[in-house]
């Protein structure tokens, strides 16, 4: 995708146009369930820096979000990393600052209508007049065991106390609306559960991500255990043969659509999964108790030789590219089995649809389970951003706020002519 025309060229910055596009429809879909629901509050767990971060994705970053531009609906962003907060809010700083320097020269062309936000920090204040309302950051993580009142723990356990919960607290406290954009494994999970539980929470958008790294029930059964973040429901967990492997998580995490193109161009990104499967197998010789660990993506693995790539990702899992062998024969003889490895990962793609299917269909059930009115909205052009699929739940009825989710997103098309950009994967 290309940079949203509809967005002034300063609120486009530290936004790849993927985050943008997906900034501007789900921002549209909270903008309805606060006219559905009266309520005036985002909280957005695992906000990020700008985009991304450890718990996530982050729907509004340092930039002013739809709902943030209309009036009396304030945003606090939740991410459990300080060092993400801290950058976020000097983002903040910074784009006020451009922001006030935009007014004074007349340029307005696509910036938000001014605003005097009241909870804002002194600084954030100090721009109302020129600049629209930030968001709040709070540093925090958000424990998937607690009841809704006790919604935050502090950002290092035993090291800091907790911030002031976005929730309000024990008693009540102002109603939210609960966001997740991208949210990663147990997080979207969590966000769910906290919706059913808690009074204060008026409505929820979840988009998951890494299926992989929710937990899931152990075999056999241990008294006491926590609830997984799969099976959440109980229709699903009655259903025999119902678990899923790590590996079934794992394929239904990539972009079927986007690998079909790469498979249509013969493109030499194919080869990045074949130098992944041979890194695995050297990794597990190395150290059998090393297996299905995270290496951090590579940046342009494609284009570098194999024992360059292993030279760069060993390491991230503990390991001496020194000590492993990374030019022997056995070694090329893996990487000259590239197109069983591609036609490996092709098959197991083609169930990565039912896989995903299968689990936010379980999230669904689960909150109807509850007495919940709820939805699964295709709110995102797949192509380039494959986890395109929104749970919208509230307690109020949804008929108003998905009608006109169509026409939003006609109106809202912000994607170029030419091949949308790779979403971002690790490898």
């Amino acid at each position: 995708p290309c940079h949203s025309p509809r967005l002034h060229p300063l609120l486009r910055r530290h936004v790849k146009p993927k985050k943008q596009h997906e900034i501007r429809r789900l921002g549209k879909v909270l903008q309805r369930l606060s006219r559905a629901t009266g309520c005036d509050r985002v909280v957005d767990v695992g906000a990020g820096q700008v985009g991304g971060g450890p718990l996530g994705g982050d729907p509004w970053g340092h930039f002013p979000p739809p709902p943030s531009t209309s009036p009396g609906l304030s945003v606090t962003a939740v991410e459990g990393d300080s060092r993400l907060v801290g950058l976020a809010e000097r983002f903040d700083r910074e784009l006020l600052r451009e922001l006030e320097k935009a007014r004074a020269r007349g340029d307005k062309g696509g910036l938000p209508p001014p605003q005097h936000p009241q909870n804002a920090p002194r600084d954030l204040r100090a721009h109302a007049s020129l600049c629209p309302q930030g968001p709040r950051h709070v540093a925090g993580w958000l424990d998937p065991r607690a009841p809704g009142q006790e919604f935050l723990l502090p950002p290092a356990p035993g090291l800091a106390p907790a911030a002031r919960n976005p929730l309000g607290g024990p008693g009540g406290g102002e109603r939210v609306l609960l966001t997740g954009l991208h949210a990663c494994g147990d997080l979207s999970v969590a966000l769910l559960r906290h919706f059913a539980r808690s009074p204060q929470v008026a409505a929820v958008t979840s988009v998951a991500c890494c299926y992989m790294k929710l937990s899931t029930r152990p075999e056999p059964a241990e008294p006491g255990s926590p609830a997984p973040g799969y099976p959440l429901s109980a229709w699903v967990a009655g259903l025999p043969g119902h678990a899923l492997s790590y590996r079934a998580r794992e394929a239904a995490c990539h972009a079927l659509e986007e690998y079909a193109g790469r498979l249509g161009r013969d493109s030499g990104c194919l080869r990045v999964h074949c130098y992944r499967a041979v890194l695995e197998t050297l990794i597990r010789a190395a150290d059998p108790g090393k297996k299905r660990l995270g290496v951090q993506t590579v940046k342009k693995a494609h284009a570098l030789s194999f024992p360059e790539y292993a030279r760069l990702g060993l390491p991230r899992v503990g390991l001496d590219p020194a000590a492993v062998p990374l030019d022997s024969e056995p070694v090329r003889a893996m990487l000259g089995q590239q197109h069983k490895v591609v036609a490996f990962f092709s098959l197991a793609l083609l169930l990565a649809p039912l896989v995903e299917t299968l689990i936010l269909l379980d999230r669904l059930l689960y909150l109807r389970e509850q007495g919940f009115q709820c939805a699964l909205v295709p709110l995102f052009d797949p192509q380039f951003s494959p986890r395109n699929l929104v749970l919208v739940a509230a307690r109020a009825p949804l008929d108003t706020v998905l009608a006109g989710l169509d026409e939003d997103s006609s109106e809202d098309e912000d994607v170029a002519g030419g091949a949308a950009e790779p979403p971002d994967r690790g490898q």
